[in-house]
């Protein structure tokens, strides 16, 4: 009888175990987000959301304040539209602005605000205008490769060469 006792509590064992460990997969990979704080959304438009996703954290100063609740093309104005679920314990003046930042050099990304000056805050339905886009690595390197190329011919083309 007591082998079958100490079956038991290893199988519980195992088994809390494995929920534990799903719940840090989950939550370190932002599919899960247990927050119990009332939300108003905020829309912001971007022209390049770059690897940009659903549940990504809104942080301002560091503080996580919010999360992206959905990203959509706007087929009128050809740009992505992000909802915002702005935490209701913080309130930002309506000319505040959204970046697309990366933690690390290859980390996932997020939003930063920064606040404005304005005197009246944000409201559900508001819209932050004041946004900057995603920079893509690969656009960075194709630049910098353009422009040493165009270095190069204009030094040739000075030195007499075709």
């Amino acid at each position: 009888m007591s082998h079958s006792k100490n079956d038991v509590w290893v199988g519980l064992f195992v088994l809390v175990g494995a929920v534990a460990i799903l719940f840090l997969a989950l939550q370190s990979a932002n599919l899960l987000s247990l927050s119990f704080q009332t939300t108003y959304a905020v829309n912001a438009k971007f022209d390049n959301v770059g690897g940009l996703k659903p549940k990504a954290a809104v942080r301002s100063a560091g503080v996580v304040v919010g999360r992206v609740e959905k990203i959509v093309f706007d087929d009128k104005s050809f740009q992505a539209r992000v909802t915002l679920a702005m935490e209701s314990r913080y309130a930002f003046p309506r000319d505040s602005s959204l970046k697309i930042l990366t933690s690390g050099l290859l980390g996932e990304q997020y939003l930063g605000l920064e606040a404005g000056a304005d005197e009246k805050v944000l409201v559900a339905g508001d819209t932050i205008s004041s946004t900057q886009s995603a920079l893509v690595l690969e656009n960075l390197i194709s630049q910098f490769l353009y422009s040493k190329a165009a270095e190069a011919s204009l030094a040739d083309a000075a030195k007499g060469k075709p």
